[in-house]
């Protein structure tokens, strides 16, 4: 008889912080390489190893559990958002450094905060308005004019953190009746689908050396170790508890940029940064408190003493 699964918070945390650096990791090479290859094969390669990893690991053992679905429009839909955002954020990377372009990426929180009140039904209390203008304003220090970003990078990462502002409402819409692992299979096949499909129009042919083609297939690693990671930590301890730590990646992104790249964001720029991840901190331990009191609510009166 197996034993129960013991969540731990600690290991959670830990598994995050790894799923970050895979992300840091895939960001990194992607900017790399979109340096002097065409993004759209960076963004076939990636899907479509993540795909063949799902497919070679766990078809096996989960069978057509892996594509029993009850709402497949919208987990194409959702799939397809993120292809958007791989494309746009990919593109972006290739004209501008990568911690200003993950800090305007994680303005999709923000996002999400304002559109669930109209969409959700969900309660946008003054903390969150607060929130949600200091993080736009972080956008602004970014982004300001007279800066030394491009203005076409800046549209670019903007466009990605609406498309990935989408799929976060849609994963949340979906969570409550899909399987992780079956939602992630639809998010590599659908981008490995639609990547395929366009690339007779986009390849250009490019001559590849043998460190290239290592990292173009590390793409596709990266991004299938770094979710199967995410899922694992989300296992093991409650949103409440990581939600905060996920605007970790945007100092890990920040290193990589100067360690990489020698890329280091200027004042402003820094301080737009630190705005942007403190609004989502700021709106993920909001979450946390109202999850908290609701449960208290839930209550019956002699346990809540």
């Amino acid at each position: 008889m197996s034993q129960p699964h013991l969540a731990s918070p600690a290991r959670g945390i830990g598994l995050l912080l790894a799923a970050l650096s895979f992300f840091v990791s895939l960001d990194s090479t992607a900017k790399y390489l979109a340096g002097h290859l065409p993004v759209p094969m960076l963004v076939w390669a990636r899907y479509t190893v993540h795909c063949l990893l799902m497919v070679i690991l766990l078809a096996p053992s989960m069978g057509t559990q892996l594509i029993a679905t009850r709402r497949l429009g919208l987990q194409v839909l959702r799939a397809f958002c993120l292809v958007l955002v791989t494309l746009l954020t990919m593109s972006a990377f290739r004209i501008m450094p990568i911690a200003e372009a993950t800090a305007i990426l994680f303005v999709s929180p923000l996002l999400v905060t304002l559109a669930a009140g109209r969409l959700l039904g969900e309660r946008v209390d003054r903390v969150r308005w607060i929130a949600v203008l200091c993080g736009f304003f972080g956008v602004l220090l970014i982004a300001r004019p007279g800066g030394s970003l491009p203005l076409q990078g800046v549209a670019l990462a903007a466009s990605a953190a609406v498309c990935f502002a989408a799929y976060q409402l849609l994963t949340r819409i979906l969570s409550p009746t899909e399987q992780p692992l079956t939602t992630l299979f639809y998010t590599a096949s659908v981008g490995s689908l639609a990547s395929t499909a366009a690339l007779p129009w986009v390849w250009e042919l490019p001559s590849l050396t043998l460190a290239d083609g290592l990292l173009v297939l590390s793409l596709g690693i990266y991004g299938g170790v770094g979710h199967f990671l995410l899922i694992r930590a989300f296992r093991e301890a409650p949103a409440s508890t990581l939600s905060p730590i996920m605007y970790a990646q945007l100092g890990l992104a920040t290193l990589a940029g100067w360690l990489v790249f020698d890329q280091w964001p200027d004042l402003p720029a820094l301080t737009g940064i630190g705005i942007i991840a403190g609004a989502g901190v700021m709106i993920a331990l909001q979450a946390r408190r109202d999850h908290r009191q609701e449960a208290l609510r839930r209550l019956p009166p002699s346990a809540r003493i």
